[in-house]
């Protein structure tokens, strides 16, 4: 893998001339909407119920302002930021997204390969039909989220088998107990398995560029997709008559599981969705090294709150515990504003995935290096030289 420091230094890339017309991360949405069938389209993109967290993931950034400073030197900038034991060239990754490979060919390590391109780093997601193995080994993934079983033995085996691909990140989401009431995905045709419909062959007849540089693709270069890593064993295929996919015990899941975890765990233990102070606080007497701020973009309760508005109050519960941030990023001043409420790093997932989907690793390449240069940007323009120069700032409220 490129070593991050270096990346950090380099000139400016050239940018193929076929991305030249993408200025900004939203400008994958578009694409991706125009390539992708309605009901792929659909499950990344959406929230859940009336989306309300949805939506205010993205207005609570649209409600605070900054302070800049004038007549400072930045010609020194550097947003180099260290996690851990690792230094990364930018202040944030790609969050973990389940079908990853359904919307892009090859997506979960188009996504790794492109953020290590870049100089950062991809979450693998659980939900994920690719198998695990093949993101560490092809696309040097060492992060991995997991729907953890709620029964040890099946935890135990799950984690030997990411000690044995290279994991030494785990990264556990605690938000799912049950999977949220997306309507989004009934109405359009989504399911998992996928059951074929005549619903679900339209969109694949009306969208060939998806079905044949993607799906068919995908099936003809690695055989039938799976579930592959829910557990320690390979779970159902992707299409199915009759199969439902497991939830694998997810309601009983408690921080008693979190402990045993940490006793068997050699690596770096985070728990992802994080919204309370005192789950913050539980996450660090459970031995946990980090936790993710997160509402999980907007796709399980509706109504829970942006995680913007109650990080503030994370950060001041484990002020000495790695703090990372989710959900609703769009712009490096996104980012900045979240360093500045207290993140240590931050992840951003819908449009590296439509990058990955549209124009595959050198589209998360191209995504992730123009949040790089708005940050870089940003950081002239706040009179800082790098991001965390503004913890401690207070945030301006825009009436």
């Amino acid at each position: 893998m490129t070593d991050p420091v270096s990346i950090a230094r380099r000139k400016p890339v050239t940018v193929p001339r076929r991305l030249r017309g993408f200025l900004a991360l939203d400008d994958f949405e578009g694409a991706a909407r125009r390539l992708l069938p309605r009901a792929i389209y659909g499950y990344v993109s959406g929230g859940v119920e009336d989306d309300t967290s949805l939506t205010d993931n993205r207005a609570a950034f649209q409600g605070i302002g900054f302070r800049p400073r004038i007549l400072q030197d930045v010609s020194t900038r550097d947003q180099r930021t260290r996690l851990f034991d690792q230094d990364f060239a930018m202040p944030f990754g790609i969050a973990p997204m389940g079908f990853s490979a359904v919307a892009a060919f090859d997506g979960d390590v188009a996504l790794a390969k492109g953020a290590a391109e870049a100089g950062s780093f991809a979450i693998c997601s659980a939900a994920s039909v690719t198998p695990l193995e093949r993101v560490a080994d092809e696309g040097g993934s060492r992060w991995f989220q997991a729907y953890i079983p709620g029964d040890d033995a099946r935890i135990e085996a799950l984690l030997e088998r990411l000690q044995r691909a290279g994991f030494d990140r785990l990264v556990v989401t605690g938000d799912v107990p049950v999977g949220g009431n997306r309507e989004n995905n009934a109405r359009n045709g989504f399911d998992a398995p996928f059951r074929l419909s005549p619903q679900l062959i339209w969109q694949g007849m009306t969208h060939p560029r998806w079905s044949l540089l993607t799906l068919c693709r995908e099936i003809a270069t690695r055989g039938m997709p799976h579930f592959e890593n829910m557990e320690a064993v390979q779970g159902p295929p992707l299409f199915s008559r009759d199969l439902v996919r497991s939830t694998i015990g997810r309601d009983q899941l408690s921080w008693t599981h979190i402990r045993r975890i940490r006793q068997i765990w050699p690596g770096k233990l985070v728990v992802k969705g994080v919204m309370h102070p005192d789950d913050a606080r539980a996450a660090r007497d459970a031995g946990c090294d980090g936790v993710i701020v997160s509402n999980h973009g907007g796709r399980q309760l509706d109504g829970t709150a942006a995680p913007l508005r109650v990080l503030p109050d994370v950060r001041a519960a484990v002020p000495d515990m790695v703090v990372m941030f989710d959900s609703g990023i769009r712009r490096g001043t996104d980012v900045l504003k979240a360093i500045m409420l207290g993140a240590d790093f931050t992840f951003v997932g819908r449009p590296f995935l439509y990058a990955a989907a549209t124009h595959g690793v050198p589209g998360v390449s191209h995504a992730a290096n123009l949040l790089g240069e708005e940050i870089d940007r940003d950081m002239a323009l706040l009179g800082i030289t790098s991001p965390f120069d503004l913890r401690g700032e207070a945030a301006i409220p825009l009436d």
